[in-house]
C-alpha cells in the first residue's frame, strides 16, 4: 500500500515538473533553422509534384506544389526578418 502511494506521489511530482519546465527547443527557432525549413519544404514541393504527376494527378500535384512553395516562402521570409532585426 505504501509503495503504491509512493509511486503515485512520484508520478505527480514528475507531471508537475514536466508542466513547469521550459519551452521546447523547437519553439526557439533561429534564422538558419528557418532557412533549413524552407529548403526542406522546397524538397517536399518537388517530390509531391513528381509523384502526383507520375500517377497522372497533375492538378492535385500542382496544388500541393503551390502549398509547399508558399510554406517555403513563409519560412524564408521569417528568416530574413530575424536577420534584419538582428542587424538593425
Amino acid at each position: 500500500m505504501k509503495l503504491r502511494k509512493l509511486d503515485c506521489l512520484k508520478a505527480a511530482i514528475l507531471g508537475v515538473a514536466l508542466l513547469t519546465s521550459a519551452a521546447p527547443a523547437s519553439a526557439q527557432t533561429t534564422s538558419s533553422g528557418e532557412i533549413k525549413k524552407s529548403g526542406s519544404e522546397a524538397k517536399k514541393a518537388g517530390t509531391s509534384l513528381g509523384s502526383n504527376v507520375r500517377h497522372g494527378r497533375v492538378v492535385r500535384g500542382s496544388k500541393h506544389f503551390g502549398k509547399h512553395v508558399g510554406s517555403a516562402g513563409k519560412h524564408f521570409g521569417r528568416s530574413t526578418k530575424k536577420v534584419f532585426k538582428k542587424i538593425f
